[in-house]
């Protein structure tokens, strides 16, 4: 009867024991604040920090599960915050703009700078061969007003050609433009330089300039979040981007280890992978403060580019209120 009793009570101290486990799993897994992440594009190593975050544990060390959706460039995603459909974004500093025209949704940090990741991409059949042979040639972009249309547009302005002297084609996501470049309906596109590292390697095109070469003042990538995030969850956003700094510190000090998990995401093979990151992350700042020459240049170019009529109040595009303090 003893033994029966003990054996009695162990079967109830382990029940009560599995229960305060499922409990505490139940609680911590309700503790998690999620926000819907939207990217401009789904796959540039610069937007990856979303999915390494995850994988590392940092986000769920700030309380936070991060859902990523993919947008086929700037304009659609800026959709995506219009109709709230997602809570905050990766996008282009040229995507500020739309700002300016109503989107309910402001910039909240700038997390990179020049666009060292960009480049102009050529087909092998295309005629263009040198900078110069870019006057009138067609080049695909994203969407209109995205950072791959601000950047033709810009380098068109800057050699003297006038913003349209470079004709933009928006098509979409990466994989149209491809196409469009083989069937010759284009002479290249704009996109991550890795994509065309890749290119190069199939004979299909090659890289005729980094757009990083070009630009210097300037802010690639921004965060953004919709005014309805600022309003009603303005510490969710201070903890994302606490958490985002520290992913960004990860993937400085964890070079193999970041590249296992972004890999997943931009499908680069191993030496172009590790070509992307040593290129890439001198423009990814911890700082995330707005510099005052990229934004003038970037509020000076929505006029001369024909993408806003007369230049914004900052005050409309962007906010630092969320950015933590430098440590």
């Amino acid at each position: 009867m003893q033994r029966n009793s003990l054996g009695q009570g162990i079967g109830r101290l382990i029940a009560i024991a599995v229960a305060a486990a499922m409990l505490l799993m139940t609680a911590s897994a309700q503790a998690l604040e999620k926000i819907r992440l939207g990217k401009s594009v789904p796959h540039p190593f610069t937007f990856t920090p979303a999915e390494i975050g995850t994988e590392t544990g940092i986000w769920k060390k700030h309380g936070l599960e991060i859902e990523v959706f993919g947008y086929g460039g700037d304009a659609k995603m800026q959709q995506g915050l219009a109709s709230n459909a997602i809570d905050m974004s990766l996008g282009s500093g040229p995507g500020m703009g739309f700002m300016a025209k109503g989107i309910p949704a402001k910039a909240v940090a700038a997390f990179a700078d020049a666009p060292l990741s960009m480049g102009l991409i050529i087909g092998s059949k295309s005629p263009v061969k040198k900078l110069a042979d870019l006057k009138g040639a067609k080049i695909g972009v994203s969407t209109n007003a995205s950072l791959t249309y601000w950047l033709t547009r810009e380098l068109s302005r800057r050699q003297g050609w006038g913003p349209d002297g470079i004709q933009t084609v928006p098509l979409g996501r990466l994989p149209g433009n491809i196409a469009a470049m083989k069937r010759g309906q284009v002479d290249g596109f704009v996109m991550s330089a890795s994509v065309g590292y890749r290119l190069e390697k199939t004979g299909d095109a090659h890289v005729l300039l980094s757009f990083g070469d070009f630009i210097k003042d300037f802010h690639t990538h921004v965060v953004f979040a919709t005014n309805k995030m600022i309003a009603e969850r303005p510490d969710q956003i201070r903890a994302f981007l606490k958490a985002w700094i520290e992913v960004i510190e990860f993937m400085r000090k964890n070079k193999d280890e970041t590249l296992r998990i972004s890999s997943k995401i931009t499908k680069l093979p191993p030496d172009l992978a590790s070509r992307e990151y040593d290129a890439i992350m001198p423009m990814m700042t911890t700082d995330l403060k707005f510099d005052a020459p990229a934004v003038k240049t970037l509020l000076k170019s929505f006029v001369e580019l024909g993408i806003l009529p007369t230049e914004p109040d900052p005050k409309v595009l962007y906010t630092e209120e969320f950015i933590p303090a430098s440590r």
